[in-house]
């Protein structure tokens, strides 16, 4: 567990390639099967370790299985992405030391493995390393081709049929410093694009500049949203925000165009000869394409540390309703000083979307989880409680924690446009089931 935390935080970021990247898939098969197996049945460790090569196997060789990965570990450790690579297979004989382990380890009774042994095997498991930076902020016109540099001036994209489809190659010399921040179109001089600096937009005019009109934009509240996506590169925006740097415009045959805008992080945005905009993201080999653009109005998608605070608020109302179950029980205080507890820890990372510590939201989040999730089973069944006063508080645990979370994942998808509005929204449904919850579990211990 060490080594993973050790290698996924620090040693891939100074030395990143095959040695740290096997080293922690090595590390990975280790620690996975224990853990794995104090989610099964008692003497299941035979079934950790097949299932662990399995799903490892799945995950390393098929791109459904990749894309699966990552949404699991987006939803623990914040926005992620598990690529498919079949050489990772060579750290599979690890399963047979993980089981050698297991046959001569010292034998500890299971709950004294689940309190000291869960908390540091969720932080290694849930440790991401940084992905390679790419950028695009240079784009012009070079003959029949629309030329973009991308991942640092290191590398050239360009295309043949007006931005359609992309291939990539190594940068040539003398590319900085070719963009432009406005463009009007060859031979059609009245039609005129420009960027607005410092935004993601991009205006237009059929005047030759004189009146200009907005053409296409990711607004602010989108960017925010973009910003979270993009969140392992918190260092970059320091000293460059997202937006779009230049654009370069080309005509077409038939009197049409296309413009290509340059948008950093986030790629380029193509306008085809129809008018229609696209958003096009960095592929694995370098190119661009519109699947790999970051969606920024998909349900659900980053707002992990609000899902983690909606459940660990839906958690605190469980044990609050436990405790007006029986209000004599000393185990209510036990449990509502580990949810607070908990939740400061989950709480520590919210306020900037995107900082130093937004990536550790997750990793606490879950273990914050977990840990409370432990003391409640544990309390919970020395609290001798029954199954209506059971269900009535996890009835108003489940509803508090969708009343908080929705509006969030409302937002995520567009509706409503604001963050504010939805933490607004959010706070009040959330009181208002919380409240309605903890009278019927009142009502029902009575």
């Amino acid at each position: 567990m060490i080594v993973l935390l050790v290698n996924d935080h620090l040693l891939k970021q100074a030395w990143p390639g095959f040695v740290t990247g096997k080293l922690s898939d090595v590390a990975g098969l280790l620690v996975a099967p224990p853990l794995l197996a104090l989610l099964l049945r008692r003497r299941a460790d035979a079934a950790a370790v097949l299932l662990t090569g399995a799903l490892f196997a799945a995950v390393k060789t098929t791109e459904t299985g990749a894309e699966a990965a990552s949404q699991a570990w987006t939803l623990v450790a914040g926005h992620s992405r598990v690529l498919a690579d079949p050489t990772d297979l060579l750290a599979l004989p690890a399963l047979a030391l993980a089981w050698w382990v297991r046959r001569h380890a010292t034998a500890v009774p299971p709950r004294t493995r689940i309190l000291l042994a869960t908390p540091l095997a969720v932080l290694a498991v849930t440790a991401t390393s940084i992905a390679p930076l790419s950028d695009a902020e240079e784009v012009w016109v070079e003959g029949a081709a629309i030329v973009a540099t991308v991942r640092r001036g290191e590398i050239e994209v360009s295309s043949l049929d007006g931005g359609n489809t992309w291939s990539s190659g190594p940068a040539r010399p003398g590319s900085e410093g070719r963009g432009q921040s406005a463009a009007c179109v060859p031979r059609q001089g009245q039609r005129c694009y420009r960027i607005v600096q410092g935004l993601m937009r991009v205006e237009e005019s059929d005047d030759g500049g004189s009146t200009w009109r907005l053409s296409w934009e990711v607004s602010p509240t989108r960017v925010r949203l973009l910003k979270r996506a993009l969140e392992p590169y918190t260092g970059y925006y320091d000293r460059k925000p997202l937006a779009s740097f230049t654009l370069a415009v080309q005509q077409r045959p038939g009197g049409q165009h296309v413009v290509v805008v340059a948008n950093g992080l986030d790629g380029v945005a193509v306008r085809d000869t129809a008018g229609t905009w696209r958003r096009l993201g960095f592929g694995k080999s370098g190119g661009l394409s519109e699947a790999d653009a970051t969606p920024v109005n998909r349900f659900g998608a980053y707002v992990w540390t609000e899902t983690t605070v909606a459940l660990l608020a839906g958690l605190g109302v469980f044990a609050l309703a436990l405790g007006l179950s029986r209000p004599r029980r000393r185990v209510t205080i036990v449990v509502i000083v580990n949810l607070v507890g908990c939740l400061c820890a989950a709480l520590l990372p919210i306020a900037p979307d995107v900082s130093p510590t937004a990536r550790l939201a997750g990793p606490l989040g879950l273990l914050a989880v977990v840990v409370t999730v432990i003391t409640l089973l544990v309390m919970t069944g020395m609290a001798g409680l029954m199954a209506r006063e059971l269900t009535a508080a996890f009835g108003a645990g489940v509803f508090t924690a969708l009343a908080v979370a929705l509006p969030f994942h409302g937002w995520s998808a567009g509706w409503p446009e604001d963050h504010g509005t939805a933490l607004g929204l959010s706070v009040v449904l959330g009181l208002a089931t919380a409240a309605t919850g903890l009278v019927a579990a009142r009502r029902t211990a009575t």
